[in-house]
């Protein structure tokens, strides 16, 4: 009996391990082949989300750098304050000698005044005689010399303002130009360093191998951190990628390179190599390979670690980029475009029997605080005050940093009572002011802080977001104009706001 059993109990055991083979194989086969869909849908998640990420990158330097040249125009038309500034006319041959030399001082003493408000190199008014008042660099008298006036000139592209930026005159980029027509035989001039764009192309850490530069439309180098490359052509090889396009993202084997267009015909590049930004993708697709042949060993003990293990690093990288693309990076609250994309939708999908009301903060005489203390304490006002917003305002409130040292806050109430809904908005309010009534800074704690604040509410200021920040916009320069540190509700007869 046990001799005939014998044969059976061999064949059983050879089945047993012909099937304990063909379910290893079948095992080996399935890991193999989801390792390979999962590195595949790995590559494509991080390359398009760095991709999307760079994307938006680059639209925060363009919106960046837009931003601070409006502003620099904006301090401009401060000049236009005085009346003589655009009524004189320096070639007219009936001038009184006495007269103009007073109306010159007049004017020199006023350009003088607004040029120390930004690291202006000029700020003057040139002629068509090409007699001169107010600040015109010796560097600037000797690059356009006997034909200053006409050159600059050249220089004004948009007819519908008559006025333009301009640089790369005589091959000469460390300058960026700002001519304005003033009236037929006089131009407002101003200048300051290509250097000075340091601020406004700053990349974030996560991405601090990120080249970013700004070329004109002949793409010569108007801007880099490596100050040897101003005014030399862009490379070659990022040229092609990006040759006539305004608006593009190119990845291949080799760069990712972005574009996008600014006025005046310039253009913001961001590249960097494929290999560097997709690095964690390469060493993702090794680690996956060898967690993939341990699995075919192992697959009933590994099998659940190994998808774990996959999918985490890709869960944290897409959230990690994601909170990035919405979040400044200083402050922790929603940066320019997030804030604005959330506070439009928010007020197109409310009703008009629901009380919002937007709060714009500025802080009084930052610029004096990166100045006299330097950049690193203006990062830590900054920060500080993204923590008092956080504070002070409620979850369903949205909080975002607008500019530099603009913030924006969406307050978002229930149906019910206007009056109530003011008076929360108004206790919101004080409790900012209050917060920066002991808010000081400095190795000693010497230098005052505080904030002037604009507010507007919603219907009756207005029926979306810009008509919204317009309004409160407008109240904020009524609390500059009342001496800062205080809060202004917009109210219909205010007229414009103005420079802040």
């Amino acid at each position: 009996m046990s001799k005939s059993l014998k044969p059976v109990a061999t064949d059983i055991s050879k089945f047993k391990i012909a099937m304990i083979a063909g379910f290893a194989f079948i095992v080996a086969v399935s890991v193999i082949i989801v390792s390979i869909l999962a590195v595949k849908k790995t590559d494509d998640v991080l390359t398009n989300k760095v991709v999307s990420l760079t994307s938006s990158l680059n639209v925060q330097m363009k919106i960046n750098l837009e931003s601070y040249l409006q502003r620099m125009e904006k301090t401009c038309t401060l000049a236009f304050g005085e009346q003589a500034t655009y009524k004189y006319d320096a070639t007219d041959p009936d001038n009184d000698e006495y007269e103009a030399l007073n109306t010159e001082k007049l004017i020199s003493d006023n350009l003088y005044s607004l040029c120390i408000m930004e690291n202006f190199v000029d700020y003057g008014i040139v002629y068509s005689n090409n007699r001169t008042i107010g600040k015109i660099s010796n560097g600037t008298a000797s690059l356009f010399g006997e034909n200053i006036y006409s050159e600059l000139k050249k220089m004004i592209s948009r007819t519908r303002t008559n006025d333009g930026w301009s640089t790369g005159y005589s091959n000469d980029f460390h300058r960026i130009y700002y001519v304005k027509q003033i009236h037929k035989n006089a131009l407002l001039v101003v200048s300051f360093y290509a250097t000075e764009l340091e601020d406004v192309f700053d990349n974030p850490e996560t991405l601090k191998d990120m080249k970013i530069i700004l070329v004109n439309e002949d793409y010569n180098t108007v801007y880099s951190r490596e100050r040897a490359e101003i005014g030399t052509p862009l490379r070659p090889e990022i040229r092609e990628r990006i040759k006539e396009q305004n608006s593009a993202s190119v990845i291949d084997d080799k760069y990712l390179v972005t574009v996008n267009a600014c006025g005046d015909d310039w253009y913001v590049i961001c590249y960097i190599p494929t290999k560097v930004i997709l690095s964690e993708k390469n060493e993702m697709r090794i680690y996956i390979y060898a967690v993939a042949f341990a699995a075919a060993v192992l697959a009933a003990l590994l099998g659940a670690w190994l998808s774990i293990k996959i999918s985490r690093p890709v869960k944290n990288i897409v959230s990690d980029l994601d909170t990035m693309a919405h979040i400044d990076r200083l402050t922790g609250i929603f940066n320019k475009r997030s804030f604005e994309e959330y506070a439009q939708q928010k007020l197109t999908s409310s009703t008009g029997l629901t009380n919002h009301a937007i709060i714009i903060l500025d802080l009084d005489n930052f610029k004096g605080v990166n100045d006299t203390l330097g950049h690193a304490y203006g990062d830590i006002v900054l920060s500080n005050t993204g923590s008092i917003l956080r504070t002070v305002f409620s979850g369903d409130d949205l909080i975002g940093r607008i500019g530099g040292d603009e913030f924006c806050v969406l307050v978002n109430g229930v149906s019910g009572n206007e009056k109530d809904f003011r008076e929360h908005v108004e206790k919101k309010c004080t409790e900012i002011c209050e917060a920066f009534a002991n808010n000081y800074t400095g190795d000693d704690n010497n230098y005052k802080i505080s904030a002037s604040i604009g507010v507007s509410l919603y219907p009756m200021h207005g029926k979306d977001f810009s008509e919204m920040y317009n309004s409160a916009d407008t109240a904020l320069y009524y609390s500059k104009k009342r001496g800062k540190d205080t809060y202004t509700f917009y109210e219909e007869n205010m007229k414009g706001g103005s420079e802040k």
